[in-house]
Protein backbone atom coordinates (compact mmCIF):
# COMPACT_ATOMS: atom_id res chain seq x y z
CA UNK A 1 0.00 0.00 0.00
CA UNK A 2 1.17 3.46 -1.07
CA UNK A 3 0.40 6.67 1.37
CA UNK A 4 0.07 9.91 0.22
CA UNK A 5 -1.74 13.27 0.35
CA UNK A 6 -3.54 14.67 -2.37
CA UNK A 7 -5.82 18.20 -1.34
CA UNK A 8 -4.59 17.77 2.17
CA UNK A 9 -6.60 14.39 2.88
CA UNK A 10 -4.20 11.57 3.87
CA UNK A 11 -5.34 8.24 1.40
CA UNK A 12 -3.96 5.23 1.60
CA UNK A 13 -3.80 2.91 -1.95
CA UNK A 14 -4.33 -0.05 -1.75
CA UNK A 15 -5.96 -3.72 -4.07
CA UNK A 16 -9.51 -3.99 -1.98
CA UNK A 17 -11.63 -1.98 0.65
CA UNK A 18 -9.17 -0.90 3.65
CA UNK A 19 -12.06 -0.64 5.99
CA UNK A 20 -15.39 -2.63 6.92
CA UNK A 21 -17.52 0.40 6.00
CA UNK A 22 -15.80 0.35 2.38
CA UNK A 23 -16.30 -3.53 2.10
CA UNK A 24 -20.43 -3.22 3.09
CA UNK A 25 -20.78 -0.16 0.79
CA UNK A 26 -19.49 -2.25 -1.95
CA UNK A 27 -22.05 -4.84 -1.01
CA UNK A 28 -24.77 -2.08 -0.90
CA UNK A 29 -23.77 -1.20 -4.27
CA UNK A 30 -23.62 -4.89 -5.40
CA UNK A 31 -26.81 -5.13 -4.14
CA UNK A 32 -28.36 -1.94 -5.81
CA UNK A 33 -27.24 -2.92 -9.06
CA UNK A 34 -30.34 -2.98 -11.16
CA UNK A 35 -32.07 -6.26 -12.24
CA UNK A 36 -31.24 -6.38 -16.03
CA UNK A 37 -27.40 -6.01 -15.00
CA UNK A 38 -27.80 -8.72 -12.24
CA UNK A 39 -29.78 -11.23 -14.47
CA UNK A 40 -27.31 -10.25 -17.58
CA UNK A 41 -24.60 -11.23 -15.03
CA UNK A 42 -25.94 -14.63 -13.85
CA UNK A 43 -26.70 -15.09 -17.82
CA UNK A 44 -23.08 -14.36 -18.60
CA UNK A 45 -21.80 -16.98 -15.70
CA UNK A 46 -23.85 -19.46 -17.09
CA UNK A 47 -23.30 -19.21 -20.82
CA UNK A 48 -19.34 -19.17 -19.61
CA UNK A 49 -19.94 -22.39 -17.36
CA UNK A 50 -21.73 -23.95 -20.43
CA UNK A 51 -18.77 -22.70 -23.02
CA UNK A 52 -16.01 -24.70 -20.52
CA UNK A 53 -18.04 -27.90 -19.99
CA UNK A 54 -17.86 -27.95 -23.79
CA UNK A 55 -14.12 -27.20 -24.58
CA UNK A 56 -13.67 -29.60 -21.67
CA UNK A 57 -16.33 -32.63 -23.38
CA UNK A 58 -14.33 -31.18 -27.03
CA UNK A 59 -10.55 -31.77 -25.51
CA UNK A 60 -11.69 -35.22 -24.19
CA UNK A 61 -12.90 -36.28 -27.56
CA UNK A 62 -9.79 -35.24 -29.43
CA UNK A 63 -7.89 -37.04 -26.91
CA UNK A 64 -9.71 -39.82 -27.62
CA UNK A 65 -9.52 -39.73 -30.99
CA UNK A 66 -6.04 -38.92 -30.70
CA UNK A 67 -4.54 -41.85 -28.34
CA UNK A 68 -6.87 -44.09 -30.93
CA UNK A 69 -5.12 -42.63 -34.28
CA UNK A 70 -1.99 -43.13 -32.34
CA UNK A 71 -2.69 -46.59 -31.50
CA UNK A 72 -3.78 -47.34 -35.09
CA UNK A 73 -0.22 -45.91 -36.91
CA UNK A 74 1.64 -47.90 -34.10
CA UNK A 75 -0.42 -50.94 -35.20
CA UNK A 76 0.75 -50.23 -39.39
CA UNK A 77 3.75 -49.32 -37.99
CA UNK A 78 4.41 -53.18 -36.78
CA UNK A 79 2.82 -54.86 -39.76
CA UNK A 80 5.30 -52.74 -42.43
CA UNK A 81 7.95 -53.46 -40.09
CA UNK A 82 7.01 -57.37 -40.36
CA UNK A 83 6.47 -57.55 -43.67
CA UNK A 84 9.62 -55.91 -44.30
CA UNK A 85 11.22 -57.99 -42.11
CA UNK A 86 9.57 -61.42 -43.84
CA UNK A 87 10.94 -59.86 -47.82
CA UNK A 88 13.97 -59.13 -46.41
CA UNK A 89 14.53 -62.56 -44.53
CA UNK A 90 13.77 -64.11 -47.97
CA UNK A 91 15.76 -61.73 -50.28
CA UNK A 92 19.21 -63.05 -47.90
CA UNK A 93 18.02 -66.85 -48.26
CA UNK A 94 17.68 -66.23 -51.99
CA UNK A 95 21.03 -64.00 -52.17
CA UNK A 96 22.63 -67.09 -49.95
CA UNK A 97 21.03 -69.39 -52.45
CA UNK A 98 22.65 -68.37 -55.63
CA UNK A 99 25.98 -67.25 -54.08
CA UNK A 100 26.70 -70.72 -53.39
CA UNK A 101 26.00 -71.58 -57.50
CA UNK A 102 29.19 -69.07 -58.75
CA UNK A 103 30.34 -70.17 -62.10
CA UNK A 104 32.96 -68.11 -63.87
CA UNK A 105 31.65 -66.33 -66.92
CA UNK A 106 28.54 -65.32 -64.69
CA UNK A 107 29.49 -62.44 -62.59
CA UNK A 108 27.36 -59.74 -64.80
CA UNK A 109 23.98 -61.67 -64.64
CA UNK A 110 24.66 -61.78 -60.75
CA UNK A 111 25.10 -58.11 -60.82
CA UNK A 112 22.43 -57.53 -62.81
CA UNK A 113 19.68 -59.35 -60.59
CA UNK A 114 21.05 -57.04 -57.84
CA UNK A 115 20.73 -53.66 -59.54
CA UNK A 116 17.39 -52.25 -60.42
CA UNK A 117 18.01 -50.60 -63.97
CA UNK A 118 14.51 -49.52 -64.08
CA UNK A 119 14.58 -45.77 -63.12
CA UNK A 120 11.56 -45.42 -62.98
CA UNK A 121 10.83 -48.07 -60.22
CA UNK A 122 12.40 -46.99 -57.03
CA UNK A 123 10.61 -43.43 -56.25
CA UNK A 124 11.88 -43.32 -52.35
CA UNK A 125 15.23 -44.86 -52.98
CA UNK A 126 18.43 -43.10 -53.69
CA UNK A 127 19.92 -41.92 -57.10
CA UNK A 128 22.21 -44.35 -58.16
CA UNK A 129 22.02 -43.14 -61.74
CA UNK A 130 26.18 -42.47 -62.19
CA UNK A 131 26.36 -45.73 -60.80
CA UNK A 132 24.22 -47.96 -62.93
CA UNK A 133 25.89 -45.41 -65.69
CA UNK A 134 29.43 -46.66 -64.25
CA UNK A 135 28.34 -50.48 -64.16
CA UNK A 136 26.32 -50.57 -67.56
CA UNK A 137 29.80 -49.20 -69.27
CA UNK A 138 31.84 -51.56 -67.39
CA UNK A 139 29.27 -54.46 -68.82
CA UNK A 140 29.71 -53.38 -72.60
CA UNK A 141 33.95 -52.29 -72.48
CA UNK A 142 35.43 -54.61 -69.32
CA UNK A 143 38.05 -53.68 -67.76
CA UNK A 144 41.87 -55.03 -69.29
CA UNK A 145 44.21 -56.42 -66.93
Amino acid sequence: AVDGVVNGDVYQESNGPTDCYAAISQVDRLQSEPESIRKWREEQKERLEQLDANSRKQEAEWKEKAIKELEEWYARQDEKLEKTKASNRAAEEAFVNDAEEVFPGTEWERVAQLCDFNPKSSKQAKDVSRMRSVLISLKQAPLVR
